[in-house]
């Protein structure tokens, strides 16, 4: 799969923006502030309804205007596919798949996977457990419908169940009715926690000895779920920790067990990475972690997702620049939109690639092609 054209309209500070893009490689120069990783923003969007940077879709809305729109063109297993999005400030936001519009936008997670890599992966490792959790959900989403299912499902029962918490209601037999919907949900989605945790933990460690190198360090992944613990029972039910824990949550007003808390913990030789790892070890690890995702999409998908890399560059030293350039490169990935303030890294990428690239300059929101190239294949 790849990303053929795309059309912005007063998206961030993008008030137009009109783009032709390589199926291979596409590189994004200029400096922080200038609207590269805005760009890279609004694939993501198109890609699982939301932005990568967690802010409001109003704040999505360039200032002082109404309105943003997106179009998008993908070739997706070999045919043609249009995206379009609208927001209006204080109206629904409308997301259409060839002209005819989402009736849930959970339908739509999934159909264009993409992995992007930022700065602000650090979160994952010195970040709370809400950050790995929103990170689990979106990627194991983009490969199970049923997961998304059970998640939302859960979620909504876990609202029912704060709201009564938060009235005061005592009536366990409306405590129980909501409790059994979430129960079911809840082990779906802590066996598949539970299997994508163990399978990335694998991806992630040969790719981060790939970056790596020479350098004798070994990292992990260890999910943390709640129905691990003894207070589950032997049969991993949420509605035993739910009864255990009643009387607590309805002193504290909200539900204090469940998948809502479960967590990864990541190590470094061992150690809890967000206290031993240094800047370098820890950008190597969610660089690591991003192409294991990609690897994960690739395969239950069948299709190789986007992957998006802003500014992915800094706090390595050269030598391992140098090894995330050849494996991104390499055959086992698709089409890339790279950013970076440093022209040097650009060349040295586009140099690795077989295949065409594209270039441009980002000034204050506006894009200005540099060059193209097509090598021979």
């Amino acid at each position: 799969m790849h990303l053929d054209h795309l059309s912005l309209t007063n998206f961030k500070n993008i008030a137009e923006a009109r783009l032709e893009f390589s199926p291979k490689l596409n590189c994004f120069l200029g400096n922080n502030g200038m609207g590269k990783s805005n760009l890279l923003d609004a694939i993501f969007y198109l890609g699982v309804c939301r932005s990568f940077s967690g802010v409001t879709d109003n704040m999505l809305i360039r200032r002082d205007e109404d309105f943003c729109m997106a179009r998008a063109v993908y070739t997706r297993r070999g045919i043609s596919e249009e995206l379009t999005l609208g927001m209006a400030r204080g109206k629904r936001k409308s997301l259409k798949r060839a002209g005819k519009e989402y009736s849930r936008l959970s339908e739509h997670i999934g159909l264009f996977p993409l992995v992007m890599s930022a700065p602000q992966d650090i979160e994952l490792i010195r970040g709370a457990g809400e950050e790995r959790r929103r990170w689990m959900n979106m990627v194991i989403s983009q490969s199970d419908k049923r997961y998304l299912d059970s998640l939302i499902r859960f979620n909504s029962g876990l609202e029912q169940r704060n709201r009564l918490l938060r009235a005061g209601i005592v009536d366990h037999t409306l405590y129980e009715a909501i409790e059994t919907v979430m129960d079911a949900a809840a082990r779906y989605i802590h066996e598949t926690r539970t299997r994508w945790v163990a399978e990335l933990s694998g991806l992630a460690g040969r790719y981060y000895a790939a970056i790596a190198g020479d350098a004798a360090e070994s990292v992990g992944l260890n999910f943390r779920g709640s129905l691990d613990s003894d207070g589950a029972g032997a049969s991993g039910s949420l509605l035993a920790l739910l009864d255990s824990a009643r009387r607590h949550d309805e002193i504290v007003r909200h539900t204090s067990v469940g998948p809502h808390r479960d967590d990864i913990e990541i190590t470094l030789d061992g150690m809890p990475m967000r206290r031993t790892g240094s800047q370098g070890q820890c950008k190597t690890f969610t660089t690591a972690l991003r192409l294991a995702q990609y690897d994960f999409l690739h395969r239950a998908t069948e299709l190789r997702p986007l992957l998006l890399l802003d500014d992915v560059f800094d706090k390595l030293d050269s030598s391992r620049v140098e090894r995330i350039m050849e494996l991104v490169t390499g055959d086992d990935f698709g089409q890339i939109f790279v950013t970076d303030t440093n022209r040097k890294h650009l060349d040295e990428i586009m140099d690795h690639t077989a295949g065409d690239y594209a270039m441009w300059s980002v000034s204050l929101g506006n894009f200005t092609p540099i060059t193209t190239r097509e090598k021979a294949e």
